[in-house]
């Protein structure tokens, strides 16, 4: 007996039928899960971005703040007792809108600094008038092994962009923003990172440089006057994950034709920004 339904709509039908008992337990792991949001993508019931963003979706739950976090070194902070003049300068540089204050102790963080804070003494010009534990928001402090999805709900409830991350020894380890797991499911989010679309490389003026994984490799080598060879792979990027032997997770480092590379920007698909810098140079 004929029920009225095409074969193309059964055919859809039966699909969601296996991806309901996926989803109420009936296949027994997430990985036939993705299997079955492959299959649909196969059938054309929606794009590849939107895979990748459910697969990123999924991904959340398996995977812990030290994975995508800011490592401490790659920090820009502001410690208490400096004046206006004396952090301005990285404030402008780093084009970040939010800032980890530092007390004097290693470990001790009394809050964050907004920007948007700083406003209202630059337009008045009274930036002796400036005190910052004043204006000093309240920090969140999250354990480095806490899952992604738990601290997505967490920043949700709290209306929280930021917190400082703590490892084991309870020492600040580095910091994370809603952005950073965010990135995780919906890919690249235009960032503190980010700068010029047509600028591939910006040096800095504390010796190193940031440089987009998409750079080819040629402009690289010609940049920094390396020999890399594009026979195998057209980027850095593509370059520097090999030498990985992994997809890395930022704050990873690797050193390659006398230059070191560190990961700042990456989600579960690629790389996609690089700190580089002449192998011995030291951080100023």
């Amino acid at each position: 007996m004929n029920d009225g339904r095409s074969p193309e709509n059964q055919d859809s039908r039966s699909w969601f039928d296996r991806l309901a008992g996926v989803i109420s337990g009936e296949a027994g792991n997430k990985s036939e899960l993705i299997d079955e949001l492959r299959d649909a993508k196969h059938r054309g019931l929606f794009n590849q971005e939107t895979l990748a963003i459910l697969e990123g979706a999924l991904s959340v739950s398996d995977m812990q703040v030290r994975e995508v976090m800011i490592p401490r070194q790659q920090m820009v902070a502001i410690r208490a007792g400096e004046r206006p003049d004396e952090f301005l300068p990285r404030v402008i540089e780093s084009a970040h809108s939010r800032f980890p204050v530092l007390g004097d102790q290693p470990n001790e963080v009394l809050g964050i600094l907004l920007a948007k804070d700083l406003l209202p003494f630059l337009i008045s010009q009274d930036l002796e008038r400036f005190e910052i534990k004043e204006v000093a928001r309240p920090v969140r402090r999250v354990p480095e092994s806490k899952r992604l999805d738990q601290l997505l709900k967490e920043f949700r409830d709290n209306r929280a962009h930021m917190a400082v991350v703590i490892d084991e020894y309870g020492e600040v380890a580095g910091l994370v923003t809603i952005e950073d797991v965010l990135e995780q499911i919906v890919g690249e989010i235009e960032d503190e990172h980010d700068h010029d679309e047509d600028l591939s490389i910006r040096h800095q003026s504390n010796g190193s440089s940031l440089v987009k994984a998409i750079t080819e490799i040629e402009d690289f080598n010609a940049e920094f006057n390396t020999q890399f060879s594009d026979t195998e792979f057209d980027t850095i990027g593509g370059l520097v994950t090999h030498a990985f032997g992994h997809l890395p997770s930022r704050g990873e480092k690797t050193t390659l034709g006398g230059l070191d590379f560190v990961v700042l920007n990456a989600d579960n698909r690629r790389i996609r920004l690089l700190e580089v810098r002449r192998h011995g140079s030291s951080d100023q």
